[in-house]
């Protein structure tokens, strides 16, 4: 039985990704940030531990309570809790870009650096970043988010490089718009920054963005359920030849496309019209 730690299962991806995989035989080890969600997964069936990527002891205990369940083995790591910090670069205070930096690079780092010794014991293992589309591309007003996702495709290529001949594989994971409670969590992040709205040149967009964030209203348009990552997820476990990245959705295939074939001006233009 392959054990594999997931993180950010309280919801989204991370949680149906757990459920699937267990179903497919994985001893799985899901990850929370918050003890109520790690409750609500263990009474499930799901084994879970408490794990917060903004806490170093909670990253190293997570980890060790998650080895005590998994046999003292890891046979794969799933990076996947983060979220996005809304707000035009000019506006963001740095506390806010340093805790959009703790979650969402320092503490996957952190818990990937203990994983990667475990791995390199053992001989094999897997390691599977999910980053995003704006890893490949930037949209506005995504500045922190788009920040975190470029350093961690970088930290994450290298590592690749680094690991040639372990016997540890890593890949990339570039969703776009997926169901999830991410545009609940931006508004959250948004509303709670220390952006001072009223007195920003991008006071009309912000009341717009935010108008937005807390509609009702459907996903947008090419949204995919978790099922889509989930599906490259697999085969980032169980090929023999893992690929780097995984692309998963219209817009990150097509994205990925445009940043290759059109000059920098034409390309602003068309990420400008997402603002």
């Amino acid at each position: 039985m392959k054990t594999i730690l997931i993180t950010g299962c309280s919801s989204g991806i991370g949680y149906y990704c757990a459920q699937q995989l267990q179903k497919r035989g994985y001893k799985v080890i899901a990850s929370c940030r918050v003890q109520e969600d790690v409750d609500k997964l263990n009474g499930e069936g799901i084994t879970c531990v408490q794990l917060d990527y903004t806490d170093t002891q909670s990253i190293e205990k997570g980890l060790q309570e998650a080895l005590v369940h998994s046999g003292g083995k890891l046979d794969a790591l799933f990076n996947n809790g983060a979220y996005g910090q809304p707000g035009a670069v000019e506006d963001l205070p740095v506390e806010a870009l340093r805790k959009q930096f703790e979650t969402n690079v320092f503490g996957w780092h952190h818990l990937t650096q203990l994983a990667c010794k475990i791995m390199r014991k053992q001989g094999h293992g897997r390691i599977i970043q999910n980053s995003s589309v704006l890893g490949l591309v930037t949209l506005p007003y995504r500045g922190a988010y788009n920040a975190s996702k470029f350093a961690l495709e970088g930290l994450t290529d290298t590592l690749r490089l680094e690991l040639k001949g372990s016997g540890v594989h890593v890949s990339l994971i570039e969703p776009g718009p997926i169901t999830s409670k991410f545009r609940d969590n931006a508004l959250q992040a948004f509303l709670t920054s220390g952006i001072d709205i009223e007195t920003s040149a991008h006071r009309e967009n912000y009341l717009a963005q935010q108008r937005r964030l807390e509609s009702a209203t459907g996903p947008q348009p090419f949204t995919l359920g978790p099922e889509a990552v989930y599906k490259r997820l697999v085969h980032a476990l169980e090929s023999q030849r893992p690929q780097a990245r995984y692309y998963v959705t219209t817009p990150t295939y097509l994205f990925g496309f445009l940043r290759r074939i059109l000059p920098n001006s034409w390309m602003d233009w068309v990420l400008y019209q997402f603002t």
